[in-house]
């Protein structure tokens, strides 16, 4: 079967990403976690960024009930990393692979940068839910980030 959006998504891949996972509690006393890379700052003062997840997904339900997300940007050396959580019912998070900051959302230790964050708003907006956190803690190391780019990843220029 084709896909009828293939032509969209082409020119929205010409725009290189980087990779994030998103995670937050769940309500069976447990963590959910995805990839993603609709990641973005959204203002400094206050502090906000946003990502946005599509109604169909697996974790839908989790993170339109969660009061809170983290985000931890990946490193270019983590690609099993992106690919893990981006299966269609990613699994549970490993307690040796994250920590818990202010808002009860799990971060992973190993990342680029990470976002402790406090949903303020959430917008319907086409078949997606855009996440609006105002950010509580963050921090970053210095490495270089995974990268996406049509459709696949990318390791350093961008180039088809």
């Amino acid at each position: 079967m084709t896909d009828p959006f293939r032509p969209l998504k082409d020119a929205f891949g010409r725009f290189a990403t980087g990779v994030c996972v998103a995670a937050c509690e769940n309500g069976r006393g447990g963590f959910t976690a995805i990839t993603v890379n609709s990641f973005t700052s959204v203002s400094l003062a206050p502090p906000l960024v946003l990502w946005c997840i599509e109604k169909k997904a697996s974790a839908f339900a989790d993170f339109d009930a969660a009061r809170a997300y983290s985000i931890s940007v990946l490193k270019s050396d983590q690609r099993e990393t992106s690919e893990r959580f981006a299966r269609h019912e990613p699994p549970m998070l490993e307690p040796e692979e994250f920590t818990v900051w202010k808002s009860g959302a799990p971060i992973l230790r190993d990342r680029l940068a990470g976002f402790d964050c406090e949903i303020v708003d959430r917008h319907q907006s086409g078949d997606h839910v855009i996440l609006v956190g105002r950010v509580i803690e963050f921090d970053c190391v210095d490495g270089a980030p995974l990268l996406y780019y049509a459709s696949s990843y990318a390791d350093g220029p961008c180039t088809d």
